[in-house]
This record gives structure tokens, C-alpha cells and sequence, in this order.
């Protein structure tokens, strides 16, 4: 099992030795010490494992494709961000613009997310134990992002065809955001989003679903306002 100690060993040969597995490689990282480090392990492209002991700074596992990363500390802005594939945990809480235009694979955040969760997500799945902070799936595209506590000012502003699952309050939803019905099938899709996170003791039936009124996909004028 690797072992990188960031106390006395370089970010950047982290980095280069996750770039350098093979593209089948199931080995297992383990990190310590990693200081608020930046774009810690960013790129990975193996279904590696890698385990850091501490909270991250920006960019921690961003464009992940296939890699189980976990963060047993809390993580700065834009973790995951455009993630293809793969799983990221985050222990603790996560800053602003968590998962930002997401591919794919599940992020899950144990504790809270600040603002602008999920922007502009494109099929990452999110699932968040705490609360979402203001702007969060503003424009999101496609993927899910399930909330267990409240969300803040905006949520899915201008979004298009995620869906959105709160179980708490939401102050304010954004333009073209609506409350729909949730369905036997939603049901269905988020117990295995709660099964894949790990999450128990939650029924899927406690939450609301919300998602685009699908009146912003074409110009109106009589919408301009909105725009």
C-alpha cells in the first residue's frame, strides 16, 4: 500500500504516482498530512483507492474517473469537480461549488455543502447529509442530487432535466424550479442513491422532489425577465 506523507514528500509526486498506475490498477493510497493541499489527487484515471487523513483544499479529486477517493477531513471549493466516473466521500464538510459540472460517478458529502452544490451538473450524482447552501444546481443538466437538510436561497435555478430531492426545507427556489409529484420510480431511484451512499435509517418517502418547469428552454418574450 503506498504511502505518501505530504508533511515530507511533494504534492506533485503524488499526483504523478497516481497519473503513472495502470489503467486497471485497484491499488490502495493512503495520505497524510495533506495540509489543505490543492488538486490533491486530481486526474485520477484507475479504479485506485486512496484514503487522505485530513481536510483538502480546492480541487480535491477533480476529474476523478474511476477512482474510490475518500476525505476524512473536510474539503475547500470545487471537490469533484467535472468528476466522470468513480466515487468521492467527503467525512466532513465541503465548500462551494461541490461537484460543479459532473459527469458521473457519486460524490457523497457527509456533513454540509456551501453554495452552488451541483452547478451546472451533467450526471454526477450527489447526495449530501447535511444542508446545501444558496445557487445550488443552478443550470443543472442531468444526474440527481439529494439533499437530507435544508437548502438555501435559489435551488435549481435555471435548470434543466436533474432531479432534485430535499428531505428539509428549501428557503427559495430559483427560476423555472418547481415542487413535482414523486412518483414510484423516484421513490425507487433514490432508496438506491441512499443504498449507494451508505445512508440508512432515512425513507425515501421524507423527501420532496423538485425539477424544471420547462418554461426557460426556448426564448419568450414574455419570459424575458426570467432570463
Amino acid at each position: 500500500m503506498p504511502t505518501f506523507d505530504l508533511a515530507t514528500t511533494t504534492l506533485r509526486s503524488l499526483n504523478q504516482a497516481l497519473h503513472d498506475v495502470a489503467a486497471d490498477s485497484t491499488d490502495h493510497f493512503e495520505v497524510k498530512n495533506p495540509r489543505g493541499s490543492h488538486a490533491l489527487a486530481a486526474g485520477v484515471a484507475a479504479p485506485v483507492s486512496v484514503e487522505i487523513h485530513g481536510s483538502t483544499g480546492y480541487y480535491c479529486a477533480g476529474m476523478n474517473d474511476g477512482g474510490t477517493i475518500t476525505v476524512h477531513g473536510s474539503a475547500g471549493p470545487g471537490v469533484a469537480e467535472n468528476m466522470m466516473s468513480g466515487t468521492v466521500v467527503i467525512e466532513g464538510d465541503a465548500s462551494q461549488y461541490a461537484g460543479a459540472t459532473g459527469r458521473g460517478g457519486l460524490l457523497v458529502i457527509k456533513g454540509n455543502a456551501s453554495s452552488r452544490c451541483g452547478i451546472s451538473m451533467k450526471g454526477i450524482d450527489i447526495v449530501v447529509g447535511g444542508n446545501i447552501g444558496h445557487m445550488s444546481a443552478f443550470m443543472a443538466q442531468s444526474g440527481n442530487l439529494v439533499v437530507l437538510g435544508d437548502a438555501g436561497d435559489s435551488l435549481g435555478d435555471s435548470l434543466y432535466e436533474a432531479r432534485l430531492f430535499v428531505r428539509g426545507s428549501v428557503k427559495s427556489l430559483g427560476a423555472d424550479c418547481i415542487e413535482k409529484e414523486m412518483r414510484p420510480e423516484h421513490l425507487a431511484l433514490l432508496e438506491t442513491l441512499l443504498a449507494k451512499a451508505g445512508i440508512t435509517g432515512v425513507a425515501a418517502a421524507e423527501f420532496k422532489r423538485y425539477g424544471s418547469a420547462r418554461k426557460l428552454y426556448n426564448f419568450n418574450i414574455d419570459n424575458a425577465a426570467a432570463y
